[in-house]
């Protein structure tokens, strides 16, 4: 499909499966409503909350999730197709894997992705987060071939990572798809360079749905979902309140962007020059 149009869901971080999926699946039909093809959730929108640096989601098993199961009726039952964020799903020696899921508009998941780069991070002496403490790491990058187009599937810190992203547009990806749960910290600062600049270096779209609002148990997410297209450009900013905010993608500009700066498949080499003379 050369063009589509995608919703990115701005939900707030539930405590619980019951509440997660309330807010989901009531974002989510507005999104239907809107005219969505593609409908974007945010990281851990199978609930969320904190305890002091240790971020503790509610858990299940990847085939019984209740919030997997009740986004993969919407989307059989609305014909569209969704990306899940993540949700926390049952990992090895009493770890999780944050996991990302592209569902088709036949109900059916398609392609899975556990984040690669774990969130942790000590921005004050107030203020810390250590992912890795609950979350066992994924293994490998997934570029997912879906009937709207090529997408790169990253989750939230991985947007450090520009290296991962141009392995995905090398693999073909036309979508960068970067759910999160931003903090409010980092986002005011990061956020939108972040995300524009993994657009403009890979000639790619970038698909960011992001949670706002204060986590249960302390923190707070960024909101500001938003869609960049391949020049750079942001398309859509959901702001802070929670809805939905949706554009138009036409993926023959992916094409043109990149015969434009022909810069993604040049590799260069360069020798580091020396910082100075040796001493006598």
């Amino acid at each position: 499909m050369a063009s589509f149009r995608v919703a990115c869901v701005q939900s707030r971080p539930r405590p619980d499966f019951e509440s997660a999926t309330a807010e989901a699946l009531t974002l989510a039909e507005r999104a239907v409503e809107a005219g969505a093809d593609l409908i974007a959730l945010p990281e851990y929108c199978g609930g969320l909350r904190s305890e002091g640096p240790a971020l503790v989601p509610p858990v299940a098993p990847d085939a019984r999730h209740p919030v997997l199961t009740e986004i993969s009726k919407l989307a059989a039952t609305k014909n569209v197709w969704i990306l899940v964020g993540s949700v926390a799903v049952s990992g090895p020696n009493g770890l999780f894997h944050n996991r990302s899921y592209i569902i088709d508009d036949t109900g059916v998941v398609v392609a899975r992705y556990d984040k690669l780069n774990m969130f942790d991070i000590k921005l004050s002496e107030e203020l810390e987060f250590r992912e890795s403490t609950w979350v066992a790491p994924g293994k490998e990058a997934v570029m997912a071939e879906t009937g709207l187009g090529k997408i790169g599937m990253t989750v939230c810190y991985d947007l450090r990572f520009p290296s991962l992203y141009r392995d995905l547009a090398r693999a073909g990806a036309e979508i960068l798809a970067i759910p999160a749960a931003f903090t409010k910290t980092t986002g005011r600062d990061h956020w939108h360079v972040l995300n524009r600049a993994r657009a403009i270096e890979n000639g790619c779209f970038v698909v960011s749905p992001c949670a706002t609002g204060s986590v249960p148990g302390g923190g707070e997410c960024y909101g500001h979902s938003i869609v960049v297209d391949p020049w750079g450009r942001v398309l859509a900013d959901g702001g802070t309140d929670p809805g939905i905010v949706c554009a138009d993608i036409d993926l023959d500009l992916v094409r043109e962007t990149r015969e434009r700066i022909p810069s993604l498949w040049r590799e260069a080499t360069y020798r580091m020059a020396g910082a100075g003379r040796k001493a006598a």
